[in-house]
C-alpha cells in the first residue's frame, strides 16, 4: 500500500497487488459512489495473475478528505491518473463500476494513451441523456441499510456472505465528502461518447435498479464498436455469485493486451 499525490495536494491511498510479468497489463479498478477500495473485495481475486490496482477515492478510506468547492467525475478521473503515476504504470486497463464507470468514460475519451481498454460496469451516460432509476432505488441510496444491500447483491449471495454484503456499502469520511460525491454523480455530463476510441466493454445486470439496464444499451450504442454484455438475473454488483461475469471481463482484457496475438 502507498499514497499518490493528486494535483491539488490530496493524498490518495492505493494498493497494487503484484502479478506475473506475462499476465498482461495491470487493471485499475475504479469504485462507485463513496466507496473505498473494499468495494472490490469480492472481485480482486477474479483477475488471476494480473496486477490489480485498487484505491480509495478522496473522501473515503485512507485517502484525504479534501475537495475544492466544485468537484466532478472529470476531477475524479485526474485522481486515477495520479494513482497510475504513483504506481509507475504508464498504460492500464481501466474498469469502472457505477460512478466509477462515469469516471472511466473521461479516461477513455481524454487519456486514451493511458488506457488499453475500458470496462464500464453498471453505469450510465449521465446527464439528461441517462435513464433515471426508480424512486425506491433513489431512496435506498440515500438511506442505505438492508434496502440498498438488496439492490447490490442477489438474495442467496447475501445469505452466504452476510458480513461482506453489509460492510461493502458507501462509507464517506464525512458528510461533506458525501455531498461532493453525490454532486459529482448528479452533475455528471460526461464526454462525447463518440470520442471514446479505446476498446470498450459495457457490462450490466438485467435486474439492476440503481442503474437501470437501458443505460447500458445507450452506452453501447454511443461508443464506437463497444461490446455489450447483459447478465441475466444480476443486480448492481453483477459479479457476486456469478463467476461468468468476470470470466468475460478477463477474456476482454486479455484480448486487448499488447502481447495478445
Amino acid at each position: 500500500m502507498a499514497y499518490a499525490m493528486a494535483g491539488d495536494g490530496a493524498r490518495l491511498w492505493f494498493s497494487a497487488r503484484p502479478g506475473s510479468e506475462d499476465a498482461g497489463l495491470p487493471v485499475v479498478l475504479v469504485a462507485g459512489l463513496a466507496l473505498d477500495h473494499h468495494g472490490w473485495d469480492s472481485a480482486v481475486a477474479d483477475f488471476g495473475e494480473r496486477t490489480v490496482i485498487v484505491f480509495d477515492h478522496r473522501g473515503t478510506g485512507e485517502s484525504d478528505d479534501l475537495f475544492p468547492e466544485a468537484w466532478s467525475t472529470r476531477d475524479f478521473a485526474r485522481d486515477v491518473l495520479a494513482v497510475l503515476d504513483a504506481a509507475g504504470v504508464t498504460r492500464a486497463h481501466v474498469y469502472g463500476h457505477s460512478m466509477g464507470g462515469r469516471i472511466a468514460q473521461w479516461l477513455g475519451a481524454e487519456h486514451a494513451d493511458r488506457v488499453a481498454s475500458l470496462t464500464l460496469g453498471a453505469t450510465t451516460v449521465g446527464g439528461p441523456g441517462s435513464i433515471p432509476r426508480p424512486t425506491h432505488a433513489s431512496e435506498a441510496l440515500t438511506t442505505g441499510g438492508a434496502a440498498l444491500t438488496a439492490l447490490f447483491y442477489p438474495d442467496a449471495w447475501i445469505a452466504e456472505h452476510a458480513t461482506e454484503a453489509g460492510s461493502v456499502m458507501p462509507a464517506p469520511t464525512s458528510p461533506e465528502a458525501m455531498r461532493h460525491h453525490l454532486a459529482a454523480v448528479a452533475l455528471h455530463d460526461g464526454p462525447a461518447l463518440s470520442a471514446i476510441t479505446v476498446p470498450t466493454l459495457v457490462i450490466h445486470g438485467d435486474e439492476d435498479q440503481l442503474a437501470v439496464p437501458e443505460n447500458a444499451e445507450l452506452l453501447a450504442q454511443s461508443i464506437p464498436d463497444a461490446r455489450l454484455v447483459l447478465l441475466s438475473g444480476a443486480r448492481h454488483a453483477y459479479w457476486a455469485g456469478n463467476p461468468d461475469a468476470h470470466q468475460q471481463v478477463r477474456a476482454f482484457l486479455a484480448e486487448h493486451d499488447p502481447t495478445a496475438t
